[in-house]
């Protein structure tokens, strides 16, 4: 779903993946526990897509990036929907170090009329003039000795990373550093993580670098490299959590239902299918629960900072207790649910395995399509830390992804109603088939399993 790179740290917490949460040992005979398959209708009749299409509509105006005004916009809606529905809500706050790129990167070298720079997160703001030097690879090595003071390195991609070439190159008295690739195309990364002994950097494609290179060889080459607008520090996102209690005291059960999705886009993307179309889809079950009889808890939550690295959803488990996770009977995440241009719906699971969450849905998409949803692994999405920590989990999606991901046209129009209204109905007759008032529930549990490193939801940087 998302491409992995760097993970930002969440200065609130840790996730505890040691709780021993309860989980499913087995395929559950999942037939059996939806004793009264007609109560269906009560969730299917009372969905409203026009509601689910009309929150897209507000939520996708503009990128909801984490740590910016327009993703508290986001949270404030999403906090005034669930209480306008009667929902005791709260607002949980975690910090991150965050970045904000640079709006202006300028490379200018005599006789390069068409240079295309890029830069990399974290890099610093300069305006650098001095003579081009060819550096290697950057390696600490290469550099011994090597007085490079108020000059700008020339250095290749490879052996090490780049935040670590930097940092060698700073500390030979470089002024400034560019990197081109070794390989072809354009170059784009990260140098990690905020570091006091950067000097702005930018990027070149391996046939931009290696045509200065060769002039360099030469002697006797100046440039002017400059960047503005960059900025690191600490930002501040935040979870929104919705409680429904049991309805009936007095019989309710000793577990929780969630649901959920994120509700921060990338820079530069309305996010109208990622992940609007999943918030909103929390917002309308929301909507249809609130007057619909359960013995079970139902928590809604839409979580910040995901494109971030799961940053939301990893601080939320980590400030569950290990009893608090072990009442979570199942989450289920909706992650891009609504676009016209994605392919069919499956259901995704950390490990690939079936558990509650993959087997209701399973079963409530077979009898409202017809089939069962399919049921694939896959990771880097908010299911990932409740995977991680025992819980089970599983995400909803359409695969392959639509050509708009993360651009700048994922907009509303890319929406399908049909699409989502289908995900509505299977995950909110799926929540209902456990938690209506006579349903049994589950009893077998086992010991959680862990996470792949792989299935790690971090920054789409290559």
């Amino acid at each position: 779903m998302k491409k992995p790179i760097v993970s930002l740290a969440v200065a609130a917490g840790l996730l505890v993946s040691t709780a021993p949460a309860a989980i499913y040992a087995k395929p559950l005979a999942v037939q059996s526990q939806v004793k009264h398959p007609g109560f269906d209708h009560k969730v299917v009749n009372n969905l409203n897509v026009e509601n689910t299409y009309n929150h897209i509509r507000y939520l996708s105006q503009t990128p909801r990036v984490a740590g910016t005004p327009d993703e508290e916009n986001a949270v404030r809606y999403v906090k005034e929907q669930f209480e306008s529905y009667g929902y005791k809500t709260e607002i949980q706050e975690f910090t991150f170090i965050g970045y904000t790129p640079p709006s202006k990167i300028e490379l200018k070298v005599a006789g390069f009329d068409n240079l295309k720079p890029d830069s990399f997160t974290y890099s610093v703001n300069g305006d650098i003039n001095g003579e081009l030097v060819l550096a290697g690879l950057g390696t600490k090595e290469e550099l011994a000795g090597k007085d490079l003071t108020g000059k700008i390195a020339l250095i290749e991609r490879g052996s090490i990373s780049f935040g670590e070439k930097v940092i060698n190159a700073s500390e030979a008295g470089a002024a400034g550093v560019i990197i081109y690739n070794n390989a072809e195309g354009s170059l784009n990364g990260t140098l990690g993580e905020m570091d006091k002994r950067y000097v702005p950097v930018l990027s070149l494609s391996k046939a931009e670098g290696e045509a200065l290179a060769a002039v360099v060889k030469k002697g006797g080459v100046t440039a002017n490299l400059k960047i503005e607008g960059a900025d690191a520090g600490e930002r501040t996102s935040h979870n929104v959590i919705a409680t429904k209690p049991a309805t009936n005291k007095n019989k309710a059960k000793d577990g929780a239902i969630l649901m959920g999705a994120h509700h921060d886009s990338v820079p530069g993307a309305p996010g109208a299918n990622d992940d609007a179309s999943g918030t909103a889809s929390v917002l309308e079950l929301a909507r249809v629960f609130k007057d619909i009889p359960t013995d079970t808890e139902l928590r809604f939550i839409t979580f910040g900072a995901e494109e971030l690295g799961l940053l939301g959803s990893e601080h939320y488990v980590s400030t569950l207790t290990q009893e608090e996770a072990r009442k979570i009977i199942g989450y289920f995440n909706m992650d891009m649910v609504g676009s016209k241009d994605a392919g069919d719906l499956s259901i995704k699971t950390v490990d690939g395995n079936p558990n509650i969450v993959s087997q209701l849905s399973q079963a409530s998409s077979k009898r409202l399509n017809g089939l069962p949803t399919p049921l694939e692994e896959g990771g880097r999405s908010d299911h990932v830390p409740f995977f991680e920590a025992g819980i089970p989990s599983a995400s909803f999606i359409h695969t392959p992804t639509e050509p708009w991901y993360h651009t700048p046209e994922d907009t509303l129009d890319k929406i399908s109603k049909e699409k989502l209204l289908d995900v509505a109905e299977i995950v909110g007759t799926a929540v209902y088939s456990l938690a209506h008032p006579d349903n049994q529930g589950p009893k077998t549990v086992k010991t959680p399993k862990a996470a792949k490193p792989q299935d790690r939801h971090e920054q789409n940087i290559k």
